[in-house]
């Protein structure tokens, strides 16, 4: 049974929690939500879940942060879409921006790679313990099994994963078309997204042109962290205003800190301007998620209601999970190198298959097996 009033309290404390251990980047998230939302508190069922996961990717801006705010905006309407937006975002934003200042202060970070080496294969185990049911519930008919293979090639090929998505969803309604050719009610949608303002000139790091730069990415960029970064590169480092070993360290930073890697923005923000560059960065690169998310949120439901958006809404679920697969495949290639990254994505994947509290005895686990070698 799914729990329909949730106090704005109970919200703000999942999500600052959630804030507070969300490492491993968005698919970790969304599978830590999909834990606490899902299956312990039962706030939303698999189904919803997944259309929100679906709704949250065919807009631009940060997946992870997009899923608490339409979480919040269902449990606890116009309030809750706030408050559980800012307690998602502002724990990683405050530990970003120590950071920050410990940077500038001293010229260089504190060594974290032991703790990265061991917390990164438990990661993979939980985002694979969270997405199977997921899976399986997305597995509705033999063509989604296809779409899904066809996506996950496609992520191995390199495409863009916005292509993926509407292209997963267009030919979903293309194959339904071909199999039942008969009138629908609706014909034609377009997605949530801005037009790009255009190139912007930047003469002086002002506050007012750091706030238009990041207003900017936030409302056009589609895709991971590292596009992020891509778009920084060409507007801050080829402009001068941050030396590319900044924004180097900037990416250092959105990875061994927890929530959303979009604070690393809040890094970067310092090294420009101090503290109000920091909290003006921050706020401008969020503020279009929580706009989209309340415009798209009210359609959702009537998505699932109409054929054509139910049909082109399981295709977009299914391209996500098969490019969740994509990442952790990727990310294990690339972390369980060797023994101990071995052991322990066996035993954080046992804990997070066999286990409710997965995400709890993963990070447990990891840790432990990291302090005794």
């Amino acid at each position: 049974m799914v729990e329909n009033n949730i106090s704005i309290r109970e919200l703000a404390k999942l999500f600052f929690k959630l804030g507070v251990i969300g490492f491993g980047g968005p698919a970790a998230h969304i599978a830590m939500m999909q834990d606490e939302v899902v299956i312990k508190r039962r706030w939303l069922t698999d189904q919803h879940f997944l259309d929100l996961m679906g709704a949250t990717n065919l807009i631009p801006g940060p997946n992870s942060t997009e899923m608490a705010i339409h979480i919040g905006r269902e449990k606890g309407g116009w309030k809750g879409l706030i408050v559980a937006g800012l307690c998602f975002i502002i724990p990683a934003v405050f530990i970003t921006g120590i950071f920050a200042w410990l940077y500038k202060k001293y010229g260089q970070l504190p060594e974290i790679q032991p703790f990265v080496y061991g917390i990164k294969p438990a990661i993979i185990a939980i985002i694979l313990g969270a997405i199977f049911p997921l899976a399986k519930k997305s597995f509705k008919s033999v063509e989604l099994i296809f779409l899904a293979i066809l996506v996950l090639i496609g992520a191995f090929c390199n495409i863009n994963e916005i292509y993926l998505m509407f292209g997963a969803g267009f030919l979903a309604l293309t194959l339904t078309y071909i199999r039942s050719p008969k009138p629908h009610d609706i014909h034609s949608f377009v997605p949530l997204a801005l037009v790009p303002f255009g190139s912007t000139s930047i003469l002086a790091a002002s506050n007012t042109k750091i706030f238009w730069i990041f207003l900017k990415i936030g409302s056009i960029l589609y895709g991971s962290g590292y596009v992020l970064f891509a778009f920084l590169d060409a507007e801050l480092v080829s402009t001068g205003l941050l030396s590319r070993q900044q924004l180097i360290d900037a990416i250092a930073v959105g990875q061994f800190t927890p929530g959303p890697v979009f604070s690393s923005v809040t890094f970067i923000g310092y090294q420009i301007n101090g503290w109000a560059g920091a909290v003006i960065s921050t706020m401008a690169i969020f503020l279009p998620s929580f706009v989209f998310v309340a415009l798209l949120n009210p359609l959702v439901k009537k998505m699932r209601n109409s054929q054509l958006f139910s049909t082109f809404l399981d295709a977009v679920n299914i391209a996500a999970v098969a490019l969740i697969v994509a990442i952790c495949i990727e990310m294990g290639k690339e972390t369980i190198t060797e023994w101990r990254t071995i052991l322990i994505a066996i035993v954080s994947i046992i804990f997070a298959l066999a286990t409710a509290n997965s995400i709890v005895h993963s990070l447990f686990w990891a840790a432990q097996f990291l302090v005794g070698c």
